[in-house]
């Protein structure tokens, strides 16, 4: 029971993943990136194993839809799974098995993908997309709207009338650097999402000083005087 939304920025370069999920600490199972080349993001009965599968498969020049077809052949339960691919440049794919919980399934645009799996239905993923695409700013801005959306329009319904709660959520997003420009995880919390955006917002307020820690670490004032001078109602 699980939702993701996958997008690439053509204008920045960047390659991003949102998700929420019952499971706990979807971060460090589901959501696959390198810099430059591509996303993977892998749920429903996850195997991380096919996010690293998959990115080797782009880095050896193949197509999405080719990764998906290795990953097939070296994963005996592959119709448990559902994968998203999102390449820097080229066509998105996505693969939901025949045993993946109902609702279960996809939509896409050119640079975007939205996937999910024990649903309350498809209006989750459309919402996602329309959520997505409805919000301005920065990639991880518009990925963690496509999320809230998702929740708003219902999430996780397994069964009829049994809603699941989001326990745990990330949001992660490269650009052409090593280091990822977002990485905010929520492993354990009731309402992840709200969680997720708690973090977030504090986060941003805050990322214009730890980029000016890694370039002027000699004149930079310590952190907990610029907190008491920028916010000084957090301090």
């Amino acid at each position: 029971m699980t939702y993701t939304i996958m997008a690439r920025d053509p204008e920045t370069g960047e390659l991003g993943i949102g998700i929420a999920t019952y499971s706990l600490a979807v971060g460090a199972t589901c959501p696959h990136i390198s810099p430059g080349l591509g996303a993977v993001s892998t749920q429903a009965f996850t195997n991380a194993d096919l996010g690293f599968m998959g990115l080797d498969a782009l880095d050896n020049d193949a197509s999405a839809k080719v990764a998906l077809m290795a990953m097939e052949a070296n994963d005996r339960d592959f119709e448990y799974r559902q994968v998203g691919i999102v390449p820097i440049e080229s066509p998105i794919a996505i693969h939901t098995g025949s045993h993946a919980r109902d609702w279960s399934g996809h939509a896409i645009t050119r640079d975007a993908l939205t996937m999910g799996n024990g649903l309350a239905g498809r209006h989750v993923v459309d919402g996602m997309m329309s959520g997505f695409e409805a919000e301005s700013g920065p990639l991880a801005a518009r990925l963690l709207a496509g999320l809230e959306a998702g929740r708003d329009a219902g999430g996780q319904e397994p069964s009829s009338g049994n809603h699941l709660a989001e326990r745990s959520s990330v949001l992660l997003v490269y650009g052409d650097g090593v280091v990822a420009t977002t990485d905010l995880r929520v492993d354990a919390h009731e309402a992840a999402v709200d969680e997720l955006r708690r973090v977030y917002e504090l986060y941003s307020t805050y990322a214009p000083y730890y980029d000016e820690r890694q370039r002027s670490p000699s004149t930079l004032e310590a952190q907990e005087v610029w907190t008491r001078r920028h916010m000084p109602c957090r301090h």
